[in-house]
């Protein structure tokens, strides 16, 4: 009886446990990469890496993925209209309607940074009344890219 008592528990602990790793099995951890899809790759390579120290993780003909200095984050971007890829990732980015932001340490420092590098700046550094001190500047495709640095309300 007690072997019977002890085999039954050792099986509704095992149930459990197996329970529990199954619910961890779906609960997908996630990356995310922005892709775009754009006929101006050798510029958006020449931007990310000279003007904001992006490396590059894989590129070929028609595909270039970049990473941020620290490789934390991805982006990437894609020829548009290549055989190789689904009608889907066929259209080429317009130039409007989307952003990129990106969270630096110190805004006033990487500011100066890319003023020495005559980049245009389209939003000067400023100070927002949520908390955010930030400027903006444009990739080669149009896209907007904030640089910012949080301030926390305690901070203030």
């Amino acid at each position: 009886m007690k072997t019977t008592a002890l085999i039954a528990g050792l099986c509704f602990a095992l149930t459990g446990l197996s329970q529990s790793n199954s619910t961890q099995k779906t609960q997908n951890t996630m990356k995310l990469n922005a892709g775009i899809v754009t006929a101006k790759l050798e510029e958006t390579k020449a931007f990310y890496i000279g003007v904001l120290g992006f490396g590059v993780t894989f590129e070929n003909e028609f595909y270039l993925l970049l990473h941020t200095p620290d490789q934390k984050a991805e982006i990437s971007f894609l020829l548009p209209d290549h055989p190789s890829q689904q009608p889907l990732f066929h259209k080429p980015f317009s130039g409007e309607g989307m952003y990129l932001t990106i969270e630096v340490e110190d805004v006033d420092s990487f500011y100066r940074e890319i003023k020495g590098k005559n980049i245009e700046i389209k939003i000067e550094l400023r100070d927002e009344p949520w908390g955010d001190r930030h400027f903006a500047i444009q990739d080669p495709n149009g896209i907007g890219i904030d640089i910012v640095k949080y301030v926390s309300q305690a901070e203030k």
